[in-house]
């Protein structure tokens, strides 16, 4: 079969009649008109209705319009493909994050376009980032739950937090023995309500919550990371940013290190498992700088 026919009957469906699909193929319209004869006595079907002004599709036209229209786009959407696998990374890639991580990332993305200087990144800072995969989102960081199913998914892991606080914090304080003893320290806190936090901690002995309290409290686990080596209390983070940190004016060291806290499935999400180059690139660079609610920094 004539591929070109059937790319002149998707266009005479689109444009919706002959003479403005002959006009955008730059072709006489009876030509047009004759390749969409030529194409229904090959599949022996009616595929349009026609006027003096319009066209319209017979229910096996429709039928083939849908097939037909997929099967031309995947053709495009594979040379594209192949043309980029031939030629440097190059092109334009929008990246949903959630707002917790849009800041986090910064440095890995401006390491990732000095390794590709023909990619560029645009970053939507959003927790809705799984909805928009797809609808002028390429990929997306995904805190929690997935609901979409038809997405494809790169799971990052689950977040482990534990607590921590600085040497000389504790030095001066003294160190918690248990769960309890936490309300009696000042937090430094993510997301806390007016200066207030619950924690539930697991351990040996099972699942315990406390109610903590802090003046410091920000939404970003980098501020908390900062506000502990700074000396200004304990703080529940992911156990992912000590081994992302950057050396900092104190050591930073454990607190009840046989307890700690499960948080949320971090993941990375796409539209389809055929991904033009620049977008795999990404993907895959992101799931190795990622550290789970933290991010890779270089000493």
């Amino acid at each position: 079969m004539d591929l070109n026919r059937v790319v002149t009957f998707l266009r005479v469906v689109e444009a919706g009649s002959f003479t403005a699909a002959a006009k955008a193929l730059e072709l006489p319209t009876s030509s047009v008109s004759r390749s969409v004869a030529k194409l229904e006595r090959d599949l022996g079907l009616v595929l349009l209705e026609r006027t003096t002004r319009s066209v319209a599709l017979t229910d096996a036209g429709r039928t083939y319009y849908e097939r037909a229209r997929d099967a031309v786009t995947g053709l495009d959407e594979a040379m594209l493909m192949a043309g980029e696998a031939a030629s440097e990374p190059s092109g334009f890639i929008r990246l949903a994050a959630p707002p917790e991580m849009s800041g986090k990332i910064t440095a890995s993305l401006g390491n990732f376009v000095r390794k590709y200087p023909k990619i560029q990144v645009d970053v939507v800072t959003t927790a809705r980032g799984a909805e928009l995969v797809g609808a002028g989102v390429d990929l997306a960081i995904v805190l929690g739950r997935l609901e979409d199913s038809s997405l494809m998914v790169k799971k990052l892991g689950t977040t482990v937090y534990r607590l921590y606080a600085s040497a000389t914090y504790l030095e001066q304080h003294g160190h918690p023995q248990s769960v309890a003893d936490l309300a009696h320290h000042p937090a430094v806190l993510y997301r806390g309500n007016q200066g207030r936090s619950t924690w539930e901690l697991s351990g040996p002995s099972g699942t315990e919550s406390v109610e903590v309290q802090g003046a410091l409290s920000g939404d970003s686990f980098q501020f908390v990371l900062q506000g502990i080596s700074a000396g200004h209390g304990i703080g529940l983070i992911p156990e992912q940013c000590l081994m992302a940190r950057n050396s900092g004016p104190e050591p930073i060291v454990p607190v009840l290190p046989e307890l700690g806290s499960v948080g949320a499935v971090q993941s990375l999400v796409y539209a389809s498992q055929h991904l033009p180059k620049r977008i795999k690139l990404l993907r895959d660079y992101l799931a190795e700088e990622v550290q789970l609610g933290c991010v890779k920094h270089e000493a």
